[in-house]
């Protein structure tokens, strides 16, 4: 019985070792570049990172299909080659020969990238799973509205503005009614000197409003007395 179990599982094996080939539809190149990240602090690809690169896929699969029990077993890898480049498929838990979409494998890495790359110390740009778009970080959010700043920055200029205009018109009438104040007292003090000099009835001259006394009036008067 036993051996029939392995003979089945081995061939399950050959049949997804069939299915993962380079340019599979469904299937992926992946490539590492732990020197250029790393430098001297690179470690060396084995069959254990590729046993955790397996397992973190596995996980993605899981975290995508709720569910569904993903398996190592279940990402299949071939074509491995000495600069760390392979290609994988990734196959059903229960149908070990049929694949799963590239479309599903497409959106469970990218929900997962941030954890695979963290999981080797690498990212978008050192692991790279070819034809996969790199992951973009989430945009920050402002704690205020951009908009709502627009708008502020708006408000206050356009109360700046009614501010100046309603001092400048106090100020222009301030100035107005001081001019014309001024204009008054001017207008006094004109009329208080240019009034005549006016003498008594016995005066034997009078002044003219210049102020120069009138001399032929003055003979006329001397003579009406005699």
């Amino acid at each position: 019985m036993s051996g029939k179990v392995l003979f089945l599982l081995s061939l399950a094996l050959a049949s997804a070792q069939r299915l993962c080939a380079p340019g599979a539809s469904d299937g992926y190149k992946v490539r590492l570049s732990i020197r250029t990240a790393l430098g001297d602090n690179a470690y060396v690809w084995n069959q254990n990172e590729m046993f955790l690169f397996r397992a973190m896929l596995a996980f993605a699969m899981r975290n995508h299909f709720d569910g569904q029990d993903f398996q190592v077993d279940d990402v299949v890898v071939c074509e491995e080659t000495a600069r760390v480049s392979f290609w994988f498929v990734v196959t059903w838990p229960t149908e070990a020969g049929r694949l799963v979409d590239g479309g599903e494998v497409d959106l469970a890495i990218r929900k997962c990238r941030n954890r695979i790359n963290s999981a080797f110390l690498l990212t978008d740009r050192t692991l790279e799973f070819v034809g996969i778009a790199p992951t973009l970080a989430a945009p920050v959010l402002p704690a205020t509205p951009p908009w709502l700043i627009a708008f502020g920055v708006v408000m206050g200029a356009v109360g700046a503005i009614f501010v100046v205009l309603v001092v400048s018109s106090v100020l222009q009438k301030r100035r107005k009614k001081k001019e014309n104040a001024e204009d008054v007292t001017e207008d006094d003090d004109s009329d208080g000197e240019t009034q005549p000099a006016k003498r008594g009835k016995n005066s034997s001259a009078r002044r003219e409003p210049s102020g120069v006394p009138n001399v032929a009036f003055s003979d006329d008067e001397r003579v009406t007395q005699m």
